[in-house]
């Protein structure tokens, strides 16, 4: 199927939506990490490392991390998939690509954590997540471009994390598809949103009442 609308007319439907797979991918992964929190919750686990002699902002940063260097696994194994939808990554686009869903990811993990600390219940979180999951996703351009869309639409998407992670990678994956944003934008942007979230986690996570 050929992709007509957006200015990317004759693009192969496939390769312009790769891109928002490895995002969905490291999003979905990145998020879903930070359920064992409530599950340690529940199982009287977080108690005994909130009660343990380290800060408890570390524990938070080590769930983070985590979290991120497995949803990054994932979107990298998701790249293996590249040729078989029509894309070429040179090992230059790779080595730009891998840091690039790191950092995604941990943007994403961070947004998880932050959510798991304010959460009791596994079914809880999962209900809220799958809430604020699944507007991200289709909001971030993953699937169309948003050049067109209404302004309300537009203002939702640009305030959306997934945006500028989503347009990075297609930025370095199809060079020849104009991006909603310059590459540096989105950069500075997702490490803003990076540190915000995980200034914002550890600090919920810190003041955790077991």
């Amino acid at each position: 199927m050929r992709f007509s609308g957006g200015g990317v007319a004759g693009l192969d439907y496939k390769v312009f939506m790769f891109p928002g797979i490895l995002g969905m991918t490291v999003l979905f992964a990145g998020v879903f990490s930070a359920v064992s929190i409530v599950w340690d919750r529940e199982f009287g686990f977080l108690k005994e490392m909130l009660v343990a002699p380290v800060p408890s902002w570390s524990i938070a940063l080590g769930k983070v991390i985590s979290g991120a260097t497995i949803a990054s696994f994932q979107g990298s194994v998701m790249l293996l998939l590249a040729p078989f939808v029509g894309i070429s990554l040179s090992p230059a686009m790779v080595a730009r690509l891998l840091p690039t869903m790191f950092l995604v990811s941990f943007s994403m993990t961070g947004l998880g954590v932050l959510v798991a600390t304010r959460l009791k219940t596994m079914q809880g979180f999962q209900m809220i997540m799958n809430f604020i999951m699944m507007p991200m996703f289709f909001l971030s351009g993953a699937m169309f471009q948003l050049q067109d869309a209404p302004r309300w639409m537009d203002a939702l998407a640009r305030i959306d994390p997934l945006t500028y992670g989503v347009d990075a990678m297609r930025a370095i994956m199809l060079e020849d598809v104009p991006s909603r944003f310059p590459l540096l934008t989105d950069l500075t942007v997702m490490l803003a949103i990076t540190a915000a979230m995980l200034a914002v986690a550890v600090t919920a996570f810190s003041r955790q009442q077991s």
